[in-house]
């Protein structure tokens, strides 16, 4: 454990754990964005904060580490620069929907740090297409990012059976400013967006974002609580529309195994689950995934990613990219570095 992990460590036992655990997050982004408030100092550490790592390329885009960090953290794509100076090789942005929303009432994060594990019911909160469209198009000038991926969901005010128009305007207008595009139809805070999941509505969806998205390539988000059978059509679908992969998988509504006791996690409501809990789980949907889809298409493994053996092990058992988030908020600043370094 280097100093900086040490020292955040020590914060957050002191400090940030006695915040709620969202305030705790806007104090860290803060902190993220001073980091990058200069696009030329946030090169050189980025630079500095990848040297070593095993380069990748995928998707026609060339990844600096396997290792990013997931959709969630960064809304509203107000933190690139920081995040990635931190060593992150590349950034998901979002969930990103048509429509600004505020999200589920608060609150609607809650820590198990004894399992190391979160559970959100945050309802994709964030400023809408339009204005995260405009503030990358400005960090796309003043440059020094990382890798941008751009998760896409279902605005809450839109009917289920809107949702491919709903979409595509989102894709409309971040496809041209995203490396890759991903449509969320995975989290379990929104009302009836898992149903899309369905391949009678997944189909037509993902056909329409696909001709919205251009040379962007387009990934689907799937959920955890999928059976497996379900995972394989999913991917061949993925196939037949010549998407250019999978990313598996979002949280769980699942609450098996955990040493938080029932009565707090029943007391924290619903939600979806994430952090070491998931890892199994996601490691059964990757071994499925990859054994459906061919070698040229992209698989991103994330849930329950903690260390650097997580990182190693998906990698070896056929994902191309590897994401985190959970355990960046236990961990701390030195944890994208360690883990991007893994290969």
């Amino acid at each position: 454990m280097g100093p900086a992990e040490r020292l955040y460590r020590l914060l957050f036992a002191t400090v940030l754990v006695r915040l709620p655990p969202e305030t705790a997050h806007h104090v860290a982004m803060l902190v993220i964005r001073l980091l990058g408030a200069s696009p030329a100092v946030a090169r050189i550490v980025r630079r500095r904060a990848v040297a070593g790592a095993p380069r990748v390329e995928v998707m026609g885009i060339r990844f600096p580490t396997p290792f990013g960090l997931a959709a969630g953290f960064d809304k509203n794509a107000i933190g690139l620069r920081g995040l990635g100076a931190l060593g992150f090789g590349h950034v998901e942005i979002g969930t990103v929907t048509a429509v600004p929303q505020p999200g589920n009432p608060r609150p609607r994060l809650f820590r198990l740090p004894r399992d190391g594990a979160l559970i959100n019911r945050m309802g994709f909160n964030n400023d809408g297409a339009e204005a995260v469209a405009t503030r990358l198009a400005d960090l796309r000038r003043r440059g020094a990012l990382p890798v941008v991926g751009v998760n896409i969901g279902k605005s809450r005010v839109v009917a289920v059976d809107d949702a491919i128009e709903d979409y595509s305007t989102s894709a409309h207008l971040l496809a041209p400013l995203a490396d890759y595009l991903v449509v969320n139809v995975s989290s379990p805070n929104t009302p009836g967006l898992r149903g899309l999941q369905e391949l009678d509505r997944l189909e037509p969806l993902l056909s329409a974002v696909r001709a919205e998205a251009g040379a962007t390539p387009l990934l689907v988000k799937i959920a955890p609580d999928l059976e497996d059978d379900a995972i394989r059509r999913i991917a061949d679908l993925a196939v037949r529309l010549d998407l250019a992969g999978v990313v598996a998988t979002n949280t769980t509504v699942g609450r098996d195994g955990l040493r938080t006791s029932a009565d707090e996690v029943t007391a924290m409501g619903d939600g979806g689950l994430s952090g070491s809990p998931l890892r199994a789980r996601s490691l059964e949907v990757l071994q499925v995934l990859r054994a459906a889809l061919p070698a040229d298409r992209c698989l991103i493994s994330v849930g329950g990613v903690a260390s650097a053996e997580d990182v190693r092990e998906r990698l070896a058992l056929g994902a191309d990219l590897v994401q985190g988030y959970t355990g960046f908020l236990y961990r701390g600043p030195g944890w994208a570095r360690a883990l991007s370094l893994a290969g």
